[in-house]
């Protein structure tokens, strides 16, 4: 059965010491309340080395914000699995649609980097998602079929168990529009059903699909009411302490 996992995604936000500030807060709070969800930070590069070493032994994992695919090579700027691994993450969101649309991923790369974290034991956390233009000409369905399909490439079924489906509508992301828990629900089942036909459905059932779109603390009792919801992956609300707690103390 597929766990419940509450990840934050920071993107280019916090210094290391507003990070290792935030983290004591985080580890005091959780220190009060038995929380049953998977909890995971990706900070900015910068802040992982030292968030690692405050969320030792906790029951917060971290993870990178993306990665290089290559092991290793004249790549100014990058990162590859075998850094990320050293530095203390244990997942990697991969595919975003700020990557996709920023700095043009294609579903191509994007598996070239589910493959190679793959290889360093790092779980990926893969975003699939279609933009308003798509919703609204009805293709919602093909696009995150050919997104899926195309991501998963030649990833073996050993393998799928190890990799968290993201799903973040585009046009819900930073704009303070949320999908309906109902939409969200349709469209994890889909997925479920399309990861179902192409592993089997005992381990398409392990698999956890999370949500990412405008999360916050007013929105996460309905959406992970909904039994196909097994998380969400929050941006802007996870910046803030009280407000990223709320979320983790859901329900």
């Amino acid at each position: 059965m597929a766990g419940t996992i509450i990840a934050a995604n920071w993107k280019m936000n916090k210094t290391t010491g507003e990070a290792v500030e935030f983290d004591r807060g985080l580890r005091n709070a959780l220190l009060k309340r038995q929380v049953t969800a998977a909890i995971v930070i990706a900070p900015p590069f910068t802040s992982i080395g030292a968030l690692a070493a405050e969320f030792k032994d906790s029951k917060v994992f971290l993870a990178a914000q993306n990665m290089h695919q290559a092991a290793a090579g004249a790549f100014t700027g990058e990162i590859s699995g075998a850094m990320i691994l050293d530095a203390g993450c244990r997942y990697c969101i991969i595919g975003h649609s700020e990557r996709r649309r920023l700095f043009g991923e294609d579903n191509t790369l994007i598996n070239a980097k589910i493959t190679a974290a793959l290889n360093y034991g790092l779980m990926p956390i893969f975003c699939i998602g279609e933009t308003l233009a798509e919703r609204e000409a009805g293709i919602t369905l093909i696009v995150l079929t050919k997104q899926l399909k195309e991501g998963l490439n030649k990833v073996p079924v050993d393998d799928i168990k190890k990799i968290e489906i993201a799903y973040e509508p585009v046009w819900a992301i930073g704009t303070g529009l949320t999908a309906t828990p109902g939409q969200v629900q349709e469209v994890h089942l889909f997925i479920r059903n399309l990861l179902s036909e192409m592993y089997g459905e005992k381990e398409a059932a392990g698999i956890s699909i999370i949500y990412g779109g405008s999360v916050t603390a007013a929105n996460i009792d309905s959406l992970l009411a909904k039994q196909e919801i097994n998380g969400v992956l929050v941006g802007s609300a996870s910046l803030d302490l009280a407000s990223f707690l709320a979320i983790v103390n859901y329900g």
